[in-house]
């Protein structure tokens, strides 16, 4: 009973983070957050790996989907840290997460709750001709805050989904050495004398 509610809660948790992540992705996706991206890119086909494992018995599986769980935190704690500005990090001035092949930031910057652009004209000479120098005002809740409660939620996910995973895999692998246990005393087990037959047969010839 335990470890079929132990698979269940897993299996729930794997559609919870395929929902969060996808969500995620359309956001990154619009404010062209490449380094995000990819990583939600490999985390959806992780997710999708471990449910399968969960639902198919295949311990390998859903061990990787728990090694893959720690990197996806670390990866989270990293963005929490960087747009909190923690250390030497600016989510002002660094472009680690566009891979510093643009200068667009996250898209809750201009589209958050209560969030007012307004455009500055004219625009210095160190922003480039193909984007728009703006300010932006009135936000109910700062992006950054949007950014780490994203990654926050994730985390808590992904902390649950590695707890179910090591239990489920432990409950699978328990299972399947006691069959191997019950299948040796078929392999070992007594055996009757067997009857052999002293009959010989003899060719027989029929006269025509």
């Amino acid at each position: 009973m335990g470890y079929c509610s132990g698979r269940c809660t897993l299996i729930f948790i794997c559609g919870m983070q395929l929902v969060c992540v996808l969500e995620r992705q359309i956001f990154d996706f619009l404010g062209y957050q490449w380094a995000p991206i990819l990583a939600n890119f490999v985390h959806i086909i992780i997710v999708i790996l471990g449910l399968f494992g969960t639902i198919q018995y295949r311990p390998r599986y859903i061990t990787g989907y728990a090694v893959w769980l720690v990197l996806w935190v670390t990866w989270n704690v990293f963005v929490i840290c960087f747009y909190l500005e923690a250390g030497d990090l600016s989510k002002e001035t660094d472009l680690i997460l566009t891979f510093n092949i643009s200068m667009h930031r996250s898209w809750w910057m201009e589209n958050g709750p209560g969030c007012t652009v307004t455009s500055v004209t004219p625009a210095p000479d160190w922003a480039p001709e193909d984007h728009r120098y703006i300010t932006v005002s009135g936000c109910f809740l700062e992006y950054q805050y949007v950014e780490v409660a994203h990654s926050s939620l994730q985390i808590v996910l992904a902390l649950a989904g590695f707890i179910y995973a090591c239990y489920v895999v432990k409950c699978i692998t328990e299972e399947e050495d006691s069959f191997d246990f019950i299948g040796g005393f078929d392999s070992y087990g007594y055996q009757g004398p067997q009857k052999t037959s002293h009959l010989q047969l003899q060719p027989m010839y029929m006269s025509k």
